[in-house]
């Protein structure tokens, strides 16, 4: 089985376990943070579904997200990893795992989500085996800052798909192996 802890230069991945919810649930629960993202701030049941997700991913499918700490004084930064999304009338990417990110505003705009992302697409092309070629992140077109951590991790934007009435940018990444 593949190691499931990445570290990088500034940060430490782990799959998230119960201990990490408070800090979960207080990112989701910001404005600044969902505004892309349907808009409405998570309740506490909202976020307690998502980390049951996200833990339950690593056991169902080999992969999920990672709870993303500053390796140098463990602060949560925010979650990155791959689901199996399933989502209702969006064509392009049924089969293949969705990739996402999102972080605490106080870590955004400082290289944390490129790297993040960088470390999950290394650990995609070793962890996932032959099993994908590829992953897709679903992106609001207004939000630049999320376009641009694509741009520069190596995704290419492919469609424009219309997701809970809204049109969402579908952005591929191919695994070099």
């Amino acid at each position: 089985m593949t190691n499931r802890t990445i570290t990088t230069d500034r940060l430490t991945m782990t799959p998230h376990d119960r201990g990490d919810f408070a800090e979960l649930a207080a990112m989701w629960r910001d404005p600044q943070v969902v505004r892309f993202l349907g808009g409405a701030p998570f309740s506490e049941e909202e976020s307690w579904a998502r980390l049951l997700r996200y833990a339950g991913s690593w056991s169902l499918l080999g992969f999920g997200f990672w709870a993303v700490r500053a390796s140098d004084d463990g602060r949560y930064i925010g979650d990155v990893g791959f689901l199996e999304g399933r989502r209702s009338g969006v064509d392009g990417f049924h089969g293949d795992p969705e990739i996402g990110w999102s972080l605490n505003v106080a870590a955004q705009g400082k290289g944390f989500a490129s790297e993040a992302v960088r470390a999950a697409l290394a650990w995609g092309a070793t962890g996932f085996d032959d099993r994908f070629k590829r992953t897709v992140a679903m992106i609001n077109p207004d939000n630049a800052a999320s376009v641009a951590v694509a741009a520069r991790c190596g995704f290419r934007h492919f469609s424009v798909a219309r997701y809970k009435d809204a049109p969402t940018g579908l952005w591929e990444h191919r695994f070099a192996r």
